[in-house]
């Protein structure tokens, strides 16, 4: 039975073992996301990697899932060089899956800064413009966060949930759900508004918010109203104008008798 040394302890081992095991066996906390016991090692992953030294040889880094223990084998999993292969590991794997929560969260376990998600974000500003020049909520704001500088909802619930935003940005970043009686917009896992939805008079479906209708209302106030104000959907809103006949009657004029004035 071979036996090892571990961060400087004596440690027995069955021969036909598996080094990472053996040190999760000791309560050492080793990361991977390749390995499982009930099947053939790939170190694929190679975050599994500790410093390894063999009688007469130097210390190497080796991937734990993939070695078997040696009499007189010695291993560190708490040095320098294995905090930066692992880094290294890490950094590899979210290059692969650069949104994965997984690989974010362990790397996070093990202290290594993996910097902030992606967020399809590509600063172009049009939604924070468009919020301030056209829909005139100024709902967002860029905030300069750890030298960056991000899209975020401003204080104050000033989303209007018109979706402007939405539907102007060129990379899908910000997403609008709407569900049950309420509309959320958001960028991230930040919510930029959530606010109550209004149903159709004519159809019953729900299709925009209070905010918004209330924000249509104060901007055409001053604007000759020729009918009373109902909240359709477009679709209804459409169908009904379609069907508007004029009720101002028209006069009618007589031609003037043997081509005299009017």
């Amino acid at each position: 039975m071979p036996e090892i040394i571990v961060n400087g302890e004596r440690v027995s081992t069955p021969e036909n073992a598996v080094v990472l095991q053996i040190l999760r066996d000791q309560g050492l906390r080793i990361p991977s996301l390749c390995y499982h016991p009930a099947l053939s090692p790939a170190g694929t992953c190679k975050l599994c990697g500790v410093e390894v030294k063999l009688p007469g040889k130097q210390f190497k880094i080796r991937l734990s899932c993939a070695l078997h223990p040696k009499d007189g084998m010695e291993i560190h999993t708490d040095t320098q060089a294995v905090h930066e292969a692992m880094a290294r590991a890490f950094t590899r794997l979210i290059q692969y899956a650069p949104e994965s929560s997984g690989i974010r969260n362990l790397a996070a376990e093990y202290g290594v800064d993996l910097g902030p998600a992606p967020d399809e974000c590509i600063r172009c500003r049009l939604c924070v413009r468009v919020c301030d020049e056209i829909v005139g909520a100024g709902a967002l704001v860029m905030k300069k966060i750890n030298s960056e500088e991000w899209v975020t909802p401003r204080e104050g619930s000033r989303c209007i949930g018109c979706g402007t935003c939405v539907n102007i940005c060129p990379t899908g970043a910000i997403k609008l759900k709407d569900e049950g009686f309420f509309r959320t917009i958001s960028i991230r896992d930040e919510t930029i508004g959530r606010n109550s939805l209004v149903r159709c008079e004519a159809c019953g479906n729900l299709f925009a918010t209070q905010k918004f209708l209330s924000r249509v209302e104060e901007k055409t106030d001053d604007h000759p109203h020729v009918k009373g104000h109902h909240p359709y959907c477009p679709t209804c809103a459409k169908l009904f104008s379609d069907r508007i006949q004029s009720v101002v009657p028209v006069k009618q004029v007589k031609p003037p008798v043997n081509g005299g004035p009017l």
